[in-house]
């Protein structure tokens, strides 16, 4: 066998359960990320029934573990990959390293349980296995006569911390060398809070995500203005946006944005009385935008947006200026954070029973699991409400159901109980924090030396397709032979 070997163990058939392994030679290969499969994708060849969880491939040759960046999606497996004997580093960004903690004790307390004890093992265990890389920064993994390895995290985009991984392997004695680059998931040019994502300087092969390979995002300030809007109609209509939201990253832009808004409307003035209020529906009853609460019900979003804020080194220039202005994008004066389950049912009921006007972020960003439920299992039947998606749904998850079946007046099933969707459902993929199709042909077009092979993955077979066929068009006009592999295929 001609090494090296990419062996895909999941992102092939959608876009949750990313896990990639390397295989340098026979007896040493590396792993790039240990995603939980979600919603229909249970295995990695999609098939319900399988345990979403499971470790169904030999660990023996993996020296290491590379994780790109936290989402479950890409991490959620690691309880699993640890219990079935893996005994080697966990290597990530520096961001990643402060991150990765509070995102596994929630994946293991939820497949093991919540004894203090047994979490704080587990904890202890995971730090001692960590290591934090600088970006930019190679690091060398294996070194021997036969055979050189070293990495090289590049930063995403995506979602702090977030990286795309650089793998330089040499086989010293037959004269050759691969360089061979793992897209991870990337950010969209406009993500908020962070920079955008620079092209590697080279590549042999690249394996690269395809969400939205057949389709193009809403510019920043239309998204903005949408979202706007939205919040307008939420006034008027006496009424709660429920935004479901994963966690890291897609809370912590929405928060970003909101405050923009916010601020430009000069709403966190505590002067203004009049200017930016909307009337009640007959007429009376000013709402007045400053008291418009701003609710992010997640114990966890509230722990990731703090560390966010402590890491405000690793913004890009625009978020940088807005806090040396004085403003606080992620703590603003109408945010309130909901901590404990009482406080969030009753947080629930209120809204649900009165014509108060709110904004929720909470979790699951599919309506998969989480506090979120229990929002929609009160107000989805209510005219008064909307729901607002501004995530990919992956098929067969709740959330993937409503945008389905929302407008037609239909109905969604939560904890095998049927509800009508009366409330409201809108759309804004415009933030969605993965590049849309003109990003990733751009981050694949800009390497500096084009690779000679592109491997699809994370995406359905529509988006694959559709980024296959534009890239192979692009290669044709460079004149450049360019195999272009939809991965499982």
């Amino acid at each position: 066998m001609l090494y090296p070997e990419i062996i895909h163990h999941g992102a092939i058939e959608g876009v949750t359960g990313s896990c990639h392994q390397l295989q340098m030679d026979a007896t040493s290969s590396l792993l790039i990320d240990c995603g939980l499969f979600q919603g229909m994708e249970t295995s990695k060849q999609g098939s319900v029934g399988a345990d979403p969880s499971a470790i169904d491939f030999s660990i023996e040759t993996i020296k290491a573990l590379i994780v790109t960046h936290v989402h479950a999606d890409h991490v959620g497996r690691i309880p699993n990959l640890l219990a079935a004997g893996f005994k080697g580093p966990i290597l990530c960004s520096e961001p990643s390293a402060k991150l990765l903690p509070l995102v596994l004790e929630d994946a293991y307390k939820l497949e093991y349980g919540r004894d203090e004890q047994h979490v704080e093992r587990y904890l202890k265990l995971i730090e001692s296995r960590v290591i934090a890389l600088p970006f930019d920064t190679w690091f060398s993994l294996v070194k021997t006569p036969e055979l050189s390895c070293r990495i090289r995290l590049q930063r995403a985009g995506h979602i702090l911390g977030s990286a795309y991984v650089e793998c330089d392997i040499d086989y010293p004695l037959e004269n050759r060398n691969k360089r061979i680059v793992f897209s991870g998931d990337l950010g969209a040019s406009h993500t908020p809070l962070l920079p955008r994502p620079k092209p590697p300087e080279r590549a042999d092969i690249l394996v690269l995500e395809s969400t939205y390979g057949d389709r193009l995002h809403e510019d920043r300030a239309t998204r903005q203005s949408r979202l706007e809007e939205v919040i307008d109609k939420a006034l008027a209509d006496h009424g709660t946006v429920l935004i479901p939201a994963f966690s890291i990253g897609r809370t912590q832009e929405l928060l970003y944005e909101i405050e923009d808004i916010l601020h430009r409307k000069a709403l966190l003035n505590p002067n203004t009385v009049n200017e930016g209020t909307v009337q009640d529906q007959d007429g009376s009853l000013p709402i007045n935008w400053p008291q418009l609460p701003i609710i992010l019900d997640s114990p966890l979003a509230s722990r990731f947006t703090k560390v966010y804020q402590e890491l405000d080194d690793f913004w890009d220039a625009e978020a940088k200026q807005r806090l040396d202005n004085g403003r606080k994008p992620l703590q603003f004066d109408q945010l309130i954070t909901i901590d404990t389950h009482a406080k969030h049912m009753q947080t629930v009921n209120y809204l649900a029973s009165t014509g108060r006007p709110a904004i929720v972020i909470a979790g699951s960003g599919m309506c998969a699991s989480g506090r979120i439920f229990n929002y929609l299992k009160a107000m989805l039947g209510d005219s008064r409400h909307n729901v607002l998606f501004v995530g990919y749904q992956a098929k067969g998850t709740p959330g993937a159901a409503i945008q389905q079946h929302g407008q037609k007046g239909g109905y969604v099933e939560l904890d095998r109980e049927r509800y009508p969707i009366v409330a409201g459902v809108s759309t804004i993929n415009g933030y969605s924090a993965h590049a849309d199709q003109k990003g990733l042909v751009e981050f694949v077009t800009d390497i500096g030396d084009w690779p000679s092979e592109v491997r699809l993955v994370h995406g359905d077979a529509q988006a694959k397709k559709a980024l296959q066929a534009v890239l192979l068009r692009k290669s044709l006009l460079k004149r450049h032979e360019l195999t272009v592999v939809i991965a499982g295929n």
